[in-house]
């Protein structure tokens, strides 16, 4: 069975919509068409990144990262995962700008994900690695 752990959304992403949002009112308010047309497009972009972004753990024994339909999924192998790190991306003291997971496989390729339920992705990736190894 299929185990499918949704994304969570980062203060950054708020940010970013918000952006985009006032610059398509922005265009719009001065009546510039054309600019505001191109922020709604990207802003349906990264609406859809955001709702669509799923990480998948298949009984195949596959991670599959999907960052929404308009990119390409990565499917990972559990038994090429390396390692399984935590991750910040600043530091002030104790509090930290954003966490997230860092998965190395393969050859030295990395992938980060956000799950909203970390230690529970990070145990049952752990359990299904060990259970795929199992079974050779």
């Amino acid at each position: 069975m299929n185990r499918v752990f949704q994304a969570r959304i980062a203060w950054y992403q708020y940010f970013l919509l918000f952006v985009l949002g006032a610059n398509a009112v922005g265009a719009l308010w001065v009546k510039m068409a054309l600019i505001a047309l191109l922020f709604m497009l990207v802003l349906v972009v990264v609406i859809e990144q955001i709702v669509h972004t799923s990480y998948t753990i298949t009984a195949e024994g596959t991670l599959v990262v999907c960052t929404g339909r308009f990119s390409k999924k990565k499917i990972i192998p559990l038994k090429d995962i390396r390692t399984i790190r935590r991750g910040h991306s600043m530091k002030f003291g104790r509090f930290s700008v954003t966490s997230y997971l860092l998965i190395e496989y393969g050859q030295g390729k990395v992938v980060s994900v956000m799950p909203k339920k970390e230690d529970e992705f990070i145990e049952y990736l752990k359990k299904k690695r060990e259970h795929c190894q199992l079974k050779k």
